[in-house]
């Protein structure tokens, strides 16, 4: 073999190896399982509001951070709305209530009782109530009253308490579930 034979089969050799590579790299984007993989991590919470109506199922998490687009649409749904006010919810709450939907294996979308409260809303609500906390966590945007379609109000309960993340208030007759992100306590309404 001479000098450029040689160089010419090194040459082939590099391109074949070239081509190789890059056709594997173009195949293995085009498979559908990897374009799930990248977006297992995806969290997506539901809800419908009772007092609005409105119905809402958004992604907060995604390719390892949080989906600014979609926490705007939860600020949205957990705004005040008798005043139309709205505040950063925490996103532990977020992150709180998906782990519950995880753990129960549903994708229902949570009911909404209350969720933001402005401070001149807690005051009526206050006035006209026992139940309802001069500092409530419902004014940091720290909790919410939830319902469960087909989850008991009192197994939401069990289970919140068992996760051990904040308060939790069970409110059997009026059939809903205080969470929030404050220190671990527990209460009958």
């Amino acid at each position: 073999m001479t000098v450029e034979q040689g160089n010419r089969k090194a040459g082939t050799m590099s391109r074949r190896r070239l081509l190789g590579v890059g056709c594997g790299l173009a195949a293995g984007a085009l498979l559908p399982w990897r374009g799930a993989f990248a977006y297992s991590d995806a969290k997506t919470l539901g809800f419908k509001h009772l007092h609005t109506g409105e119905e809402l199922s958004a992604v907060f998490w995604s390719q390892g951070r949080y989906n600014e687009d979609g926490l705007a649409e939860l600020k949205h749904i957990m705004r005040d709305w008798r005043t139309e006010q709205t505040i950063e919810i925490d996103r532990m709450l977020y992150q709180l209530l998906f782990d519950i939907r995880k753990k129960i294996g549903t994708d229902q979308p949570f009911q909404i009782i209350s969720a933001y409260r402005s401070p001149k809303t807690n005051l009526q609500l206050r006035q006209n109530s026992d139940g309802v906390a001069k500092k409530s966590l419902h004014m940091q945007g720290m909790a919410i009253d939830v319902r469960l379609p087909g989850y008991s109000t009192k197994g939401l309960q069990q289970l919140a308490l068992k996760m051990h993340r904040g308060g939790v208030g069970y409110y059997g007759r009026s059939d809903f579930v205080h969470l929030d992100t404050g220190r671990p306590r527990s209460w009958v309404g």
